[in-house]
């Protein structure tokens, strides 16, 4: 239809109407605090009010441009999760909102399979740490690893927020032996583990104690460097007529490095079993149903990690703040 002229002026806006989010402008730099373009839900989807947004490695990543997840092009907001209230006033923990829509932000655009209830008793701050921190530990025991009752389970790269998570999961599990390794020899004895080892000029012979005691799940964190001295302590002069015993090597992080040497060898000799954990090699339908069941466990098994919650407003700050410390960016607040 042909507008005419003097219907133009009652016309409504066309504009979109805004809200306040962190916005990624460009690859590698910290998100700032401004407005950005209210979603609107199609088909399959919600339009969820977000309460508590993670800042997790992977987020931090994503924005940077150096995930193997990560887009062409700026001008998004960040986050891959978070904890809100959709359409019909449920409280839901979501996962992998729809581009350009992360969880930063007063309002995300979400999948409606991409979402799973927060039971009543955690807070929405808990929930989203609990959520954020332990999913790839319970996704990596119970999908990759399926850790078994009684098992023995290193760690690497314990004292991060993931890494005590996954001593937690590990327990859920029925792991009876608990290894924790990293770098902070004081946050290594507060974990609770049965065995700490500090990365220090001894952790080789202390690791290849272990191994010789017998592991059978590696959970790495880190890769790099840690990576090649736990493989090292675990393959080192093995091959028994005998046969080795089965040893699952799951690679969930590379804080410590992307790339490290493999002998061929180390297979060969030994019943080493590398595999990842990640999207991918586990589907999103996957990561969201070990969502569901992680937060559903949680107040019977008393999941929980330390957070700072910071008001979205301060995502600066908090992007360039301590890298140790779990931020929880709240944009009511």
């Amino acid at each position: 239809m042909t507008v005419l002229p003097e219907e133009t002026e009652t016309l409504p806006s066309l504009e979109c109407n805004s809200m306040k989010a962190a916005v990624v402008t460009s690859f590698g730099v910290p998100p700032s605090f401004q407005d950005f373009r209210e979603p609107t839900a199609a088909e399959g989807e919600a339009v969820v009010t977000v309460h508590a947004a993670p800042l997790s490695p992977i987020v931090k990543k994503l924005a940077a441009g150096t995930h193997y997840a990560s887009g062409t092009s700026a001008g998004f907001v960040p986050g891959v999760d978070g904890v809100g209230i959709d359409e019909t006033g449920r409280r839901v923990y979501f996962l992998f909102p729809k581009a350009p829509f992360g969880s930063m932000a007063e309002k995300s655009l979400v999948a409606r399979n991409m979402m799973a209830l927060v039971p009543d008793s955690l807070s929405d701050e808990r929930a989203a740490t609990v959520a954020g921190a332990g999913l790839a530990s319970w996704i990596a025991f119970s999908r990759r690893a399926r850790l078994q009752n009684g098992e023995t389970v290193l760690i690497v790269g314990a004292t991060g927020a993931a890494g005590g998570m996954a001593l937690q999961t590990a327990r859920h599990f029925g792991a009876g032996k608990v290894i924790a390794v990293g770098r902070n020899a004081a946050k290594l004895e507060r974990l609770g583990a049965d065995v700490a080892i500090a990365l220090n000029d001894d952790a080789d012979k202390a690791l290849r104690e272990q191994f010789d005691q017998g592991v059978d799940v590696v959970l790495d964190f880190v890769w790099g460097e840690p990576a090649v001295r736990v493989l090292r302590a675990a393959t080192e002069d093995r091959g028994s007529r005998g046969g080795e015993p089965r040893l699952r090597y799951i690679q969930v992080g590379n804080d410590a490095g992307a790339e490290i040497p493999i002998r061929g060898d180390m297979l060969r000799s030994t019943g080493l079993e590398l595999m990842g954990s990640g999207i991918g090699s586990v589907s999103v339908e996957e990561l969201l149903a070990g969502a569901g069941e992680l937060l559903a466990a949680t107040p019977t098994a008393g999941f929980d990690a330390p957070f700072t919650t910071m008001p979205l407003r301060s995502v600066t700050d908090a992007w360039n703040a301590d890298p140790a410390v779990r931020y929880i960016l709240t944009p009511a607040s």
